[in-house]
């Protein structure tokens, strides 16, 4: 074999060793990426959790009192999803669309009527048959857990 064609199988190895290298850790950064993005729920919902008892206040997100999109905004923005939008109808279209039965704790509740999404929650699991949320509900009121009150509403995810 002539020195050139033994210097170009060398190339040629050399090159497929650092191709599977690269490869392999290309292929490690989605579940990687995804564990990261599943300890930033866990910390969105321990942060919306932390906020019981602030009071509701129309256009608030956060510190110390909030609305429901701007408890959701400031809760994922402090656990890092700094491309989160401000209002429910924005976090709406900003989430994946997903089953019902599919949800994780983390996800995201939207209740809607004939003029779109009025409100958002924070699915924090199920109790006895129901499934919970933590929310900011309404004027007067502070930030709690509760039972969804209708049916009309649908789940999104941003994991």
């Amino acid at each position: 074999m002539s020195a050139i064609l033994r210097a170009r199988t060398h190339a040629v190895a050399t090159f497929l060793v650092v191709a599977a290298v690269v490869a392999s850790l290309f292929a490690l950064a989605p579940s990687a990426d995804a564990a990261t993005r599943t300890q930033r729920i866990r910390n969105a919902v321990e942060i919306a959790v932390k906020q019981k008892g602030d009071p509701y206040h129309y256009g608030s997100a956060g510190p110390n009192r909030f609305d429901c999109s701007g408890l959701v905004y400031y809760s994922y923005r402090r656990a890092g999803f700094t491309n989160i939008p401000r209002t429910s109808g924005g976090q709406a279209r900003f989430a994946h669309r997903i089953a019902k039965k599919n949800m994780r704790r983390g996800d995201l509740m939207f209740f809607y009527d004939g003029g779109g999404v009025y409100h958002v929650g924070v699915f924090i699991g199920w109790r006895k048959g129901h499934r919970w949320m933590v929310h900011a509900p309404s004027t007067g009121k502070r930030v709690h857990r509760a039972k969804p009150w209708t049916s009309r509403w649908f789940a999104g995810s941003i994991r």
